[in-house]
């Protein structure tokens, strides 16, 4: 017996509009291969003896910048707070990555005053003298690199790389490179460290394309010319006085 005609008319209506929604949901459905993220990655390593420190092949940025027709969104990985905190006479993270626009805070948590500045490459700036529990703040509106000097006290530095891709990674101490969440596509890689002069960096560009079956970076070497800790003047362009004990600026609470 056959199910009255109300019911019938339900069921192939039910039938065809399955149908047409698979239909659409198959051609709107993007290809694996075109969507697919992918981990890219790849090891640092130092070639130079520069130092007679033990070799840490730690804080070198290795970033992939999207060539051709790219659809890349230009996505900020950036945290919603960054900083650059002052503490022990030093900065931490002593290197930093922000995606370029993002805004920068420096607060102070040593019992003294610090005076941070950068003039050489990057973003320029002199935050001027702040006393301890106080903060200031730099917006890095510019792509590159920044390096971050206190006006007071010649052993701090840090620097700051202002990228406009998200596609980057820093090395850990044994030197191993992660750069999450890179579509497959063709990419102009660049490598900076602090220890490698500006040619050796150079010669390290090249041009790679990124796909399921092609996504490390193999291994990087580096040549070794420098000391982290790089010899600058302060931001007057004049040699560091030494500090006198005394001086009110030095003295704890």
């Amino acid at each position: 017996m056959k199910p009255p005609l109300p019911s019938r008319i339900k069921r192939r209506h039910f039938r065809i509009v399955s149908s047409a929604l698979l239909s659409l949901a198959l051609l709107g459905a993007p290809s694996v291969s075109r969507t697919q993220s992918l981990e890219v990655t790849g090891r640092i390593q130092l070639t130079g003896t520069a130092s007679s420190r033990t070799v840490d092949p730690s804080e070198a940025v290795v970033w992939l910048a999207r060539l051709g027709d790219s659809t890349e969104t230009h996505t900020s990985r950036s945290p919603l707070r960054l900083q650059l905190v002052q503490k022990n006479k030093s900065f931490s993270p002593h290197v930093l990555v922000v995606s370029v626009g993002a805004p920068v805070e420096f607060p102070n948590h040593d019992p003294f005053f610090h005076n941070v500045f950068s003039l050489f490459e990057g973003k320029r700036f002199d935050l001027g003298l702040y006393e301890a529990g106080s903060s200031r703040t730099v917006i890095f509106d510019r792509e590159g690199i920044s390096y971050i000097f206190c006006n007071i006290h010649p052993e701090m530095s840090a620097v700051v790389v202002a990228l406009r891709t998200p596609c980057y990674g820093i090395s850990d101490r044994k030197g191993m490179i992660a750069i999450p969440n890179v579509a497959p596509g063709r990419y102009e890689m660049h490598v900076w460290d602090e220890r490698a002069l500006p040619e050796d960096l150079i010669a390290l560009t090249r041009t790679l394309v990124i796909s399921e079956s092609a996504h490390s970076l193999g291994v990087l070497r580096l040549p070794e010319q420098r000391s982290v800790l790089l010899s600058h003047k302060n931001k007057y362009g004049q040699d560091y006085e030494t500090p006198t004990p005394n001086w009110p600026v030095y003295v704890h609470p």
